[in-house]
């Protein structure tokens, strides 16, 4: 039974989870004017700049810095950027050539990837995450397979994005057993993205003050609203929202994708396509109802942090390992795209 707090926290879930959605069509418009590298690396500008407010209120306490000093934390905030710069600029690649919505359902995949990559750190995992990772198996092969059995180029680059965005999964919660505040370390890997993205775009890509302002809306959207708003909601309604049903209410973000793809880019999935994409959804929600786990969104990767929002609570624990126990019971309780 739902009680007012809770159900305001769901509903801010799923103002967050149709902000990361719609990112995916931001990412399609903005490379319209400006490069890949380009887009991602001012919105990643934008987006630490939007969580330095909240850094300052939430200044870290004595407790919650790690044993190494700030040397530890800068080595995180490395580590995790290195990691975000990866997923992040190789959906944004992908969905060069690709549709919003198949790049949607392509990096869902990631809630289903991180109970499996948790079998490399001894975790079990569910009977529920296996049916659901055979689901979206199936539904990945009808969405993406060619007729001569072949990735797009668009895809496959997404597909191999997601990994990196489970990569992204275990090495915050790795991150957060070290007890680095959150906020901080989500500041520190959006700046390490964003400038590892910029210097690749001065060697890479065309960078003008005409493109740069072509793609003002779309940059805006995906630094403000899809890291800097959509993160906060998430932060904000999970310490209200049962951890079961933020997962299955993140995970219309897929969804979200696919319908603003078609409403603002005519986009439209083939009925192999559409079936591909429901199976993809049922085993990704088949996965994380098993797990009772909201993962973060990888739309962020915010950021999504996206996604960078999948932190442990912040009571000290003294082995990171205890930390990925509690983020998963097998590997689960817990925050990218555009």
């Amino acid at each position: 039974m739902f009680n007012s707090k809770t159900l305001k926290a769901e509903l801010l879930l799923a103002l967050a989870a149709v902000i990361w959605g719609f990112a995916f069509v931001a990412q399609r418009v903005g490379m319209e004017h400006v490069g890949p590298f380009t887009y991602n690396g001012v919105r990643f500008l934008l987006g630490a700049l939007v969580l330095l407010p909240l850094l300052l209120i939430n200044r870290p306490a004595v407790g919650l810095i790690p044993v190494g000093g700030w040397k530890s934390i800068m080595g995180g905030g490395l580590l995790a950027g290195l990691i975000l710069f990866a997923g992040a600029s190789l959906q944004q690649v992908g969905i060069v050539y690709t549709t919003a919505g198949k790049a949607g359902f392509i990096t869902g995949l990631y809630v289903v990837i991180v109970p499996l990559l948790g079998l490399l750190w001894g975790h079990r995992t569910p009977w529920s995450t296996w049916t659901g990772a055979t689901l979206a198996a199936i539904g990945l092969y009808l969405l993406t397979m060619t007729d001569d059995l072949s990735l797009a180029e668009g895809d496959r680059l997404v597909l191999l994005g997601a990994l990196f965005w489970a990569l992204h999964v275990l090495a915050i919660g790795w991150l957060s057993g070290r007890h680095v505040e959150p906020v901080l370390l989500a500041s520190l890997q959006f700046v390490v993205c964003a400038v590892l993205s910029l210097a690749t775009a001065v060697v890479t890509e065309p960078i003008t003050l005409t493109g740069l302002q072509g793609a003002a809306l779309p940059i805006l959207y995906g630094g403000l609203l899809s890291v800097g708003v959509a993160y906060t909601l998430q932060v904000i309604a999970q310490r209200d929202a049962p951890p079961s049903h933020a997962a299955i209410i993140l995970s219309l973000e897929t969804v979200f994708a696919a319908l603003a793809g078609w409403l603002w880019l005519n986009e439209a999935l083939s009925g192999r396509g559409l079936a591909g994409g429901a199976l993809m959804f049922v085993g990704m929600l088949w996965s994380q109802w098993g797990l009772g786990g909201a993962a973060p969104s990888p739309a962020e990767p915010v950021a999504v942090p996206a996604a960078s929002k999948l932190f442990c609570d912040q009571t000290p624990k003294p082995e990171s390992t205890q930390c990925l126990n509690q983020l998963y019971p097998s590997v689960g309780r817990s925050r990218r795209s555009g």
